[in-house]
């Protein structure tokens, strides 16, 4: 029996033990923690210690709590999927996102009219309440199972001015990326990419576990003007993927030497 001799809350001094063992290795990841009896009887504590022990490290999010299972270590291995960002452009005008045909729908789209909010006025450099198209879609890796949420938003005023997009402002931003193209834009894009706690809908929809995280990419296309045109946006959970980027060197102007 390892006695508790530490200072503090007694659930405290069991979970810094509890949490000792696991960094060390003697709770291996992805394994069954010993039983509430088990544990009472190595640390000499009552079952609310242990219970509150156990609450505190699953949300630090060192513990899964699997009901009728048990209580497992978090696993500390690499994300399962890695997403690739960038584009690119076929000799046909055709845009390609690299890994973008890794994701199935898991259901039909959404597309609704919604209005600009202070998040998405700031990157679409709109103001308050302007008008929007949206579109949700759930996403699914058949290979990980990783699920994501993926949004676009794009403004009235924007869809107005190319008909097709108008029509049916839920194409796939590929396909907008070609129209906008068509209709004169030289694109550029910009991207973002922030972590969040989930909030109640964004972990049940991406069957989160206990004190993880979501990424939350957000990718704005540009006009010629320079003016935000269409904003992508894709959340997930920070335990199953990974985001990877190629970076290139941009050419800087030549300095011409003073005469």
């Amino acid at each position: 029996m390892s006695e508790i001799q530490r200072p503090g809350a007694l659930y405290q001094q069991v979970a810094a033990a509890i949490r000792e063992a696991i960094l060390s290795g003697e709770f291996a990841p992805d394994s069954l923690l010993p039983s509430e009896a088990q544990l009472m009887a190595r640390y000499g504590v009552s079952r609310p210690t242990v219970r509150n022990a156990i609450a505190a490290l699953r949300a630090e999010g060192l513990i899964d709590v699997r009901h009728g299972k048990g209580s497992f270590v978090r696993s500390s291995g690499q994300p399962v999927l890695t997403i690739e960002r960038g584009i690119s452009r076929t000799a046909d005008g055709t845009f390609v996102m690299p890994g973008g045909d890794i994701w199935q729908e898991a259901e039909e789209p959404s597309t609704y009219r919604t209005r600009t909010t202070k998040a998405t006025g700031r990157l679409l450099q709109l103001g308050g309440e302007e008008a929007l198209f949206g579109c949700d879609r759930l996403l699914v890796d058949p290979g990980t199972g990783t699920r994501a949420l993926h949004r676009t938003l794009l403004p009235f005023e924007v869809a107005e001015a190319v008909p097709l997009l108008a029509e049916e402002p839920c194409m796939h931003p590929a396909e907008i990326y070609r129209l906008l193209t068509q209709d004169g834009h030289k694109l550029t894009w910009a991207e973002t990419v922030r972590a969040h706690m989930p909030l109640p809908d964004e972990r049940t929809t991406l069957q989160l576990p206990d004190a993880t995280p979501v990424l939350h990419v957000a990718r704005v296309a540009h006009g010629t003007d320079g003016r935000p045109l269409f904003l992508e946006e894709l959340r997930f959970g920070a335990d199953r993927a990974e985001l990877a980027y190629r970076i290139t060197a941009d050419k800087q102007a030549t300095r011409r030497a003073r005469a």
